[in-house]
């Protein structure tokens, strides 16, 4: 009989968490409409999940349209121009940005403040258009320059002065190694100063994935389509253990292992539900039996 089991370190991140339980507060607690501009998590069954209580998603053109609605901020975090948005629309503001986003926005914002008069450059390694980085580049009134892979550096000026930022989830050997292109590209007249600001209980999981990977026969990572961390944490999931499914519901698995599969692994992203997985361990174990 095969052996099942999930690992206890994926599931939800705090931020993620946080934005749940604020919406589910707040559900449970008024009778008024709830709007969430975004999915409030990249993974469609907990979306799905909330929709059913009263939770709807938006997008940023419904919120110039909404009027004195209630709107729920997940935890990406927004730019400044959404809560003037909201504020000129009268609308009440659920902010659920995870706080380590919040002290990122505040660190970025204070350094693009002090160096702009300096002709200097705020860049931030992160995902061209993702939420989080969107809220980021808002802090710079729109002047930070994203550069989501060693190439896009090409687009910096080397005698200017430079001050690196990342997005929180962004791995941390991909960070290192834009940090070494810039560096040895660096004018000597230029200064370079890069922040670490990448969130630690995003990045420790992909170790501690790769371990609990390398110890089971076969693995289904479970996670949303659009979930950058899990395109992350899967393909490093993938390289500890070559049989590794990614799956987004647990309806997706319809055969029995093969021959010889003792020990099976279910594992996720920041953006996966605990009960997701364990759909999936129990639609292993139905059909397994």
């Amino acid at each position: 009989m095969i052996e099942v089991e999930i690992d206890n370190g994926s599931g939800f991140c705090f931020g993620v968490v946080n934005a749940i339980k604020s919406a589910e507060k707040e559900l449970k607690e008024t009778k008024d409409d709830l709007y969430c501009l975004g999915d409030i998590v990249h993974n469609n069954q907990e979306v799905d999940r909330l929709k059913a209580d009263g939770l709807h998603s938006i997008v940023h053109a419904d919120l110039s349209r909404l009027q004195g609605k209630k709107v729920l901020l997940r935890a990406h975090g927004e730019p400044p121009s959404t809560y003037q948005i909201a504020k000129e629309n009268n609308i009440t503001i659920i902010d659920a940005t995870c706080p380590v986003v919040i002290r990122l926005q505040q660190r970025i914002n204070k350094c693009y403040v002090e160096t702009r008069s300096q002709n200097a450059q705020v860049v931030i390694y992160g995902k061209k258009g993702h939420a989080e980085v969107n809220g980021l580049v808002g802090q710079t009134e729109g002047n930070a320059i994203v550069v989501e892979k060693i190439e896009d550096i090409s687009v910096l000026d080397f005698n200017r002065d430079i001050y690196l930022f990342s997005q929180t989830t962004k791995p941390l050997d991909g960070f290192h190694n834009v940090i070494e292109e810039i560096r040895s590209a660096m004018s000597p007249q230029a200064k370079f100063t890069f922040y670490d600001t990448i969130c630690r209980q995003v990045t420790n999981r992909m170790p501690n994935i790769k371990t609990f990977a390398s110890n089971h026969d076969w693995i289904y990572f479970v996670a949303g389509k659009k979930s950058s961390n899990g395109k992350v944490l899967f393909e490093e999931c993938k390289k500890a253990n070559p049989n590794t499914l990614f799956v987004s519901d647990a309806d997706e698995i319809t055969e029995p292992l093969p021959p010889g599969i003792q020990r099976v692994g279910v594992c996720g992203a920041t953006s996966t539900p605990k009960w997701q997985m364990e759909a999936v361990a129990a639609r292993v174990r139905e059909l397994n039996a």
